[in-house]
């Protein structure tokens, strides 16, 4: 394969329509495969975030998106589409070097954020008001009328694909965005920036900058002119964010993480179950908040569906994505060192590392072997905690309703799965999971039209789907007179 390169060393952050440096310097930017420093994105700091925040509000006010017909704002999404779909190759190689993702998983993820804009772009004029009878004296209807200036905080997994469903979002609802990167992972976010610029998109509407969390993250959710905020992200940080919020009552859509089961009964089809949880686990390394990081299976099956997991996850290729290969790196020394202390720390309180359990040795970057513990009990932090990586904690059951009360035994409640051939069954343990979205047969059942969030410390509000416009949106009532006097006829 030949050798991958990034188009530049610099970026810059995207202010008020325009290509500029940071105020705080630069931030390098690693490969995880490597750890090399491959990269440095303008670092910026609470000047260049009131310059961002400052041109949202004032294309905001301007209403020029408010008052652009819908259809029109739709169009605007679908042209950057279109620029997103033609810059899919290089965006590729960008997500590869900089994210870890294998090249054939970095393009998809390119294409995944046009589909956004296409699917909010075909939305765009289909989100409207009603009407609300009063009487012949009175005309009386609601508007869905944006919140103004959305923060939005991505994290570094999927930074461009969910970057693009907030964006995207924003722009159909006529919100104008100030966007924070995430900063171990900031340059595929860039091309939205480009993709808008391409599509004439208003100065303003879209900024997008790179700063640490710390500082600029913090400074961005408490910002006194931001009226909304989107997050992705661990609990701890979406806590803090939510206490910012509160001191100015905005709202705020949360997501924030899981620890999602699958639940196996005997009648399974043992091979999609097993290729499904190995798909949700081992995706992107297990950085995935979605992942299907917990199994918990029939004990008729039990010892067939471990053997099947491990000769998956010892047949999946580890390296580069630049090679090709299944699983790669993890996103940072800290996270794998994090990683890998689970696994320690599981093996230590008598779960039994089936496979994997230790990073890869013999590999120069970030990279953890692909794990599945068994005998795993509630208690165990393996099965309460996020691990973010690739690690399967399976359980045992033996009737429906302990399955049940498994899945559900956890602080989180993003998703969950069940695999059975009895639909009734599969019925009955959906409408008892407690989950934001329930998958049946196939882990990641669903695509960008169906909603996405959580329940219990997943979070609130929804992302994707139609469902996602209603949390950009606030529904004004407009009440009007139409006859003069008490009861009279309407006014010449």
């Amino acid at each position: 394969m030949n050798e991958l390169h990034l188009p530049r060393r610099r970026w810059c952050n995207f202010i008020d329509g325009a290509w500029v440096e940071g105020s705080g310097g630069w931030i390098e930017v690693e490969n995880p495969a490597t750890g090399e420093v491959i990269a440095e994105a303008a670092r910026a700091v609470q000047a260049d975030l009131d310059r961002a925040v400052s041109a949202a509000r004032r294309c905001f006010d301007s209403r020029v998106l408010i008052d652009m017909r819908p259809m029109e704002r739709g169009r605007m999404l679908l042209e950057i589409a279109r620029h997103l779909e033609a810059m899919a190759d290089e965006i590729a190689v960008v997500e590869c070097l900089d994210n870890g993702k294998n090249l054939t998983a970095a393009r998809n993820e390119a294409l995944a954020a046009a589909r956004y804009f296409t699917y909010y772009g075909g939305a765009a004029d289909k989100l409207e008001g009603r009407y609300i009878p009063l009487g012949g004296d009175y005309v009386d209807y609601t508007v869905p009328a944006p919140f103004g200036v959305s923060a939005q905080i991505v994290p570094w997994n999927f930074p461009m694909q969910i970057a693009a469903r907030s964006v995207a979002c924003a722009l159909a609802t006529a919100n104008c965005v100030v966007l924070k990167s995430p900063e171990l992972s900031p340059l595929s976010t860039y091309y939205i920036a480009e993709a808008c610029l391409r599509a004439g998109v208003p100065a303003g509407a879209v900024n997008i900058l790179c700063g640490y969390g710390h500082d600029c993250g913090a400074a961005l959710a408490a910002h006194e002119d931001i009226d909304h905020i989107v997050f992705t992200g661990s609990v701890p940080t979406g806590q803090s964010i939510l206490r910012a919020a509160a001191e100015r009552l905005i709202p705020c859509v949360m997501e924030l993480g899981g620890k999602s089961a699958g639940i196996v009964y005997a009648d399974a089809d043992l091979e999609q179950a097993v290729a499904s949880t190995c798909i949700g686990i081992f995706t992107n390394a297990g950085q995935v908040c979605s992942a299907s990081s917990r199994l918990v299976v029939h004990r008729s099956v039990y010892d067939r569906v471990l053997e099947m997991l491990k000769a998956r996850a010892e047949a999946l290729s580890i390296g580069p994505g630049a090679e090709g290969c299944d699983l790669g790196p993890l996103i940072s020394a800290a996270q794998l060192d994090k990683v890998e202390g689970y696994c320690l720390g599981a093996v230590q309180e008598g779960a039994e590392a089936v496979t994997g359990s230790r990073r890869c040795e013999g590999l120069k970057g970030y990279f953890m072997s692909p794990t599945i513990f068994a005998n795993v009990s509630p208690d165990m932090t393996i099965a309460r905690e996020e691990v973010f990586g690739p690690v399967l904690a399976v359980q045992v059951f033996d009737e429906a309703e302990e399955a049940v009360a498994l899945a559900n035994g956890t602080d989180y409640g993003l998703c969950a799965g069940v695999y059975t051939r009895d639909l009734a069954l599969a019925h009955w343990t959906a409408a008892r999971l407690v989950a934001g979205q329930v998958f049946v047969n196939e882990w990641f059942a669903g695509g960008i039209e169906t909603p996405f969030g959580g329940t219990k410390r997943s979070g609130y509000g929804r992302e994707k789907g139609q469902e996602a416009l209603l949390g950009y949106v606030q529904t004004k009532n407009v009440g009007i007179r139409i006859t003069s006097g008490a009861g009279g006829r309407p006014g010449g």
